[in-house]
């Protein structure tokens, strides 16, 4: 339940932030920027959940090689995209003020950070729905 945070903040702070670079108004452009900088500096929080609710979670699972390569994979892939995103977060919330409209290059890593985050997503989501991981059986 914890992962859904992080994917659907980061995904949303992409889209405002976006916008807030796009849109002509600036009280509409500040107010976009505004909260799509506290949607990923909140997504970098909830990552961090995420990333430590998970690597709790498979310190004792019992799982076939496949499955443990596939959990291998989407742990490099969590780790890499939870530290992009504290570091985007940590640029935007950090560097500049929340209003302003951000960069070109911000919006470009950000784009990278959310595709990513979806790849891991997608990960995750296999190991759920192809492997059986983290699923309890009906009794």
């Amino acid at each position: 339940m914890v992962v859904h945070f992080p994917v659907a903040l980061t995904l949303t702070a992409g889209l405002f932030l976006i916008a807030a670079k796009l849109v002509r108004g600036e009280p509409l452009a500040a107010t976009l920027a505004t909260v799509g900088t506290w949607n990923l500096c909140v997504a970098a929080v909830a990552a961090l959940f995420a990333l430590a609710t998970g690597l709790a979670g498979v310190l004792d699972l019992q799982v076939g090689a496949a499955a443990h390569a596939a959990i291998a994979a989407h742990v490099k892939w969590a780790i890499f995209t939870s530290l992009a995103l504290i570091l985007a977060a940590v640029w935007r919330g950090a560097g500049t003020a929340q209003q302003s409209r951000p960069s070109w290059l911000f919006v470009v890593v950000l784009a990278a950070i959310c595709i990513a985050l979806s790849a891991t997503a997608y990960r995750g989501a296999e190991n759920v729905y192809r492997f059986g991981i983290g699923v309890q059986r009906a009794e």
